[in-house]
């Protein structure tokens, strides 16, 4: 699903790792707060609730460097909404892998980063609307390799760059306050709308429907949920309310 001025679209987000659908905290292995079987039963029920885009990310894959394919295939199989994807893709082949199923875009974060030349290639190919870069914050400065390396270059400064190198839109991570269920900053998200002229996808310490209110305000085309939704500090049909831009 193309992104919307009139709209913020709200996306589940189904982590993967181990075959599980997981939560951490900060990203840190061992830290599950949720650990649930069958992830494509899991993206099926926030499709019957409505979600009109899933969010998958490969933990598996980031994390162990083991890609969960077959996962992947099984929610492709169970779901109709369309689904953006990441984690674990390392290299272009196996982007072009993903690319060649039925996933909408999907996510590339280190690897385009230290190699943006494979935005450009894969944007020619595919289709910018289908290259997501991820830009992931902490302390105003993009982390890499599942948020353990820092380059020195903040969020703005690398989302002009991709956007010259033909990526379609932007997920942004705030890592300071991801997992951590104590709300967001709107400062990080709103300097990062106002320096590039792509849609952008805000993800990080989302804990109440008016988080979601203030996001639909600063203007992002989407915004994804993960451990409010499975805590049940969210519920998945009230912050739909907030799909249509206010």
């Amino acid at each position: 699903m193309s992104f919307k001025k009139d709209e913020m679209l709200i996306m589940p987000a189904v982590d993967i790792k181990d075959g599980k659908c997981v939560q951490l905290v900060q990203g840190e292995p061992g830290s599950e707060m949720v650990k649930i079987d069958n992830p494509e039963k899991v993206a099926k029920h926030w499709e019957d609730l409505g979600a009109k885009n899933i969010h998958v990310i490969d933990l598996s894959g980031t994390i162990d460097g083991e890609t969960s394919f077959e996962v992947i295939e099984k929610i492709i199989d169970e779901v109709s909404a369309p689904i953006q994807l990441g984690g674990g893709i390392r290299d272009v082949d196996y982007a072009k892998k993903l690319l060649d199923l039925d996933i909408e875009r999907i996510i590339i974060g280190t690897m385009g980063i230290q190699h943006p030349e494979i935005i450009t290639q894969l944007s020619e190919e595919y289709g910018s609307e289908r290259i997501m870069i991820s830009l992931d914050s902490k302390d105003n400065k993009v982390v890499i390799k599942g948020w353990q390396e820092k380059i020195d270059k903040s969020p703005e400064e690398l989302s002009q760059e991709f956007k010259d190198h033909g990526a379609g839109s932007i997920l942004f991570t705030n890592v300071d306050v991801e997992g951590l269920l104590g709300g967001f900053y709107t400062e990080p998200v709103e300097k990062l709308k106002k320096s590039v002229d792509l849609p952008i996808v805000y993800s990080g310490g989302i804990t109440t429907v008016n988080d979601i209110k203030k996001l639909n305000e600063s203007g992002v085309e989407g915004v994804v949920i993960g451990s409010a939704l499975y805590t049940n500090k969210i519920d998945l049909t009230e912050a739909l309310k907030y799909q249509k831009r206010i």
